[in-house]
Order: structure tokens, then C-alpha cells, then sequence
């Protein structure tokens, strides 16, 4: 069986190595479509026959995808691949475009989270919603990592099959493994022992919505907690000047694009997750895993495992009061951090990479 993987950018690729290895453990041949923005890791390049540099662009709108339609058709029609296993929306949308009349290929299509959702813009609705529809009656598998999703899908649309997954896979086993000293590594970043470290981990854009949580922290008045975002993107400049101008810049901490977040996570007291929207939020979930109590809004894909006065507290993105009513609690009982922390380690499992290996397999199994 010949399998190709498409998706918009390279930042998805890493999540989809334990299906790649499944089916080349199997005597697949697996490629790669995508644009290659970051150094593909040896051990994917290893694993795959062909990577292809298709200039996908995120905005809908752009030139670009027209110029990726024509690549990408000339290299599905080139390889007569069995099975496309999309990810992301436009590099879906291509995909399926091209695809709809060419129905000797069973095309998969991973939601990550639909644009449009429960308290989602107008906007996001008349966009996304009828463009979704429309492109289902030429998917052969979609599947969706949150539930709210799910039963749209299930009930509105009109793929051949829809299945729910709980998620990408999270790899609980080497979380556990990580060992970090707490004082160590505050000290490697220049954090103070005595801290209290809230934690975000995201793309610096609007939708991440960090703002609120700066705000938040402002509002606080406590010199010792900490505000540190792992993450880069089109806000830094924004972020720094907003620290500066709440007068919290001492305690706001911008890290960058990371590679060590499990052990970041461990070193800190609290994770903060205020996104507008998630297809699910695996950084929330790896916070979890680290065995952080966490803060998040209430929308979304979120809300399958943000559970209010259990794992942590929730509130309306935009509640700035409410995440610091929530950061406050855990300052002010830290005594909960560890108890809180040892019970999302346990509710996490639902998520973990075995369960969702076990999912996969079974779908490319039905597959004919």
C-alpha cells in the first residue's frame, strides 16, 4: 500500500511519526507532502520514501495555494497512492479538490479542530462551515480529535464515515521518564527559586490569546509570580511592550520556540491555556501529563478535558478576572498544585499515544 501524507506546514509533521512508523513497520511505502518551512528530523527523513516542498499558504486567500493545487495534483496523479491522509484545512481543501474525481484513492481526513464551533463568529460559520460541508461527500474517513466536532460532523455532514479519536497521541511513558530539578532549572532560565511560575506554551498570535493571562498577572499585584510563554510568532514585540506597559515586564519571561517544554512544565506551578479555540490542545495535555493543574477557557475541544474545580478552573477567554480569581487559588493554596497535578496525571490517560496507535490501526484496517 502506498500512503500519502499532506498538511499545510511543517509544525504538524512531528505529530504524525508514530502512524508514519506503523504502517512502514507494516511494508507501507509512506511520502510527504508539505511546506517545509523547518529542517525535516533525520529519523522522519529515514522513515519516508519521497518528501515533497508544496508552497501551502495558512491564509485561504493567498496565490500561493493556487501554485500548490498544481503541484500537488502532478504528484498524485504521478504515484497512485491507495490511501491521502490529510491534516490542517487548506492543505485538506487541495487534497480533496484534487481528489473528487479521482475516487480510486481513499482519502482520510484529520479535523484538528473545525474554525467554526459553539460561540465561534458569524463569520467563521459562513466561511468555513459550507466549505467543510461541501468537501466531506469526498472524504472517504474524517476524523476528529474533540467531540463537539464530532457530533457536528456526525449529524451535518456527509463523509462516508466519521470517527472520533482522542486526539494525536500523547507519549505519557517518556513524560513520566523526564526527571528535572525544580531549582536548577529556574536557575538555567533566570527564574527565582521562590517563584510562582505560571506557564503558557503556544504560537504568540491571537487566537493563543496570551494577553489575558499578562493581564491577569498585572492585575495580581504579586511580585512573585512569574508569567512565561514558550512560543514564537507575530505578537513578541506586542507582548513585551503590553509587560512594559502593565508595569510586569520583571516577571514576563518570552522563551522562544523550545525543545525542552516537559521539563519547563515540571519546573513550573500552574499551566495557562486562554485559547479563542482548539481542535483539542495538546500543550494543555502535556501540561497535564507533567503533573500541572491547569486554567484554560471553556470552548472548544478544551472543554473534553478542562473540567472545572477538577483538573483546574475554566472561564470565558476573555475573562480576565476569572483567571486571576484561578491563579490567585493556587497561590494562595499550593498545598492543591500537587494533589491537583497527581489527579490530571490520571485523567490524562484517555489521551495517551498507545490509545490513539490502537485507534489507527484499526481504521487503516477497514480501509479496502
Amino acid at each position: 500500500m502506498k500512503v500519502l501524507f499532506v498538511t499545510t506546514i511543517s509544525n504538524t509533521v512531528g505529530f504524525l511519526t508514530p502512524q508514519i512508523k506503523m504502517l512502514v513497520k507494516e511494508g507501507h511505502t509512506v511520502d510527504l507532502a508539505f511546506n517545509i518551512k523547518r529542517e525535516v528530523n533525520e529519523e522522519l527523513r529515514n522513515l519516508v520514501e519521497d518528501i515533497y516542498n508544496i508552497k501551502f499558504n495558512r491564509s485561504p486567500i493567498k496565490k500561493d495555494n493556487i501554485k500548490a493545487y498544481h503541484q500537488l495534483k502532478q504528484i498524485i496523479y504521478k504515484n497512485n497512492y491507495d490511501i491521502i491522509h490529510t491534516h490542517t484545512p487548506i492543505a485538506s481543501a487541495i487534497t480533496r479538490l484534487i481528489c473528487k474525481n479521482k475516487r480510486d484513492i481513499q482519502v482520510m481526513y484529520t479535523a484538528h479542530g473545525f474554525h467554526f464551533y459553539k460561540g465561534s463568529s458569524l463569520k467563521s460559520w459562513l466561511i468555513y462551515h459550507p466549505i467543510e460541508w461541501w468537501l466531506s461527500k469526498y472524504t472517504d474517513i474524517l476524523l476528529t480529535i474533540n467531540k463537539e466536532d464530532y457530533g457536528r460532523a456526525k449529524r451535518s455532514f456527509n463523509a462516508k464515515k466519521t470517527k472520533y479519536i482522542p486526539g494525536i497521541g500523547l507519549n505519557i511513558k517518556d513524560i513520566d521518564e523526564k526527571y528535572v530539578s525544580k531549582s536548577e532549572y529556574r536557575k538555567k532560565l533566570g527564574i527565582p527559586d521562590d517563584a510562582f511560575v505560571v506557564l503558557s506554551v503556544g504560537e504568540l498570535n491571537q487566537n493563543k490569546n496570551h494577553e489575558t493571562i499578562l493581564k491577569a498577572v498585572a492585575k495580581l499585584k504579586n511580585k512573585k509570580v512569574y508569567y512565561v510563554i514558550c512560543g514564537q510568532g507575530p505578537l513578541y514585540e506586542k507582548l513585551n511592550l503590553k509587560a512594559k506597559q502593565l508595569g510586569v515586564q520583571d516577571q514576563f519571561i518570552l522563551l522562544g520556540y523550545r525543545n525542552d517544554i516537559i521539563e519547563i512544565c515540571k519546573m513550573s506551578d500552574l499551566f495557562a491555556f486562554p485559547s479563542k479555540r482548539e481542535g483539542l490542545g495538546m500543550a494543555a495535555l502535556e501540561a497535564m501529563a507533567a503533573g500541572l493543574p491547569i486554567i484554560t477557557s471553556n470552548v472548544h475541544g478544551i472543554v473534553d478535558y478542562s473540567i472545572n474545580g477538577q483538573t483546574g478552573y475554566n472561564y470565558s477567554p476573555t475573562d480576565v478576572e476569572g483567571f486571576l480569581e484561578g491563579i490567585k487559588y493556587f497561590v494562595e493554596n499550593p498545598d492543591l498544585i500537587e494533589k491537583v497535578g497527581k489527579s490530571n496525571k490520571v485523567q490524562v490517560r484517555k489521551f495517551d499515544l498507545e490509545n490513539v496507535e490502537n485507534e489507527m490501526y484499526e481504521i487503516y484496517h477497514t480501509i479496502k
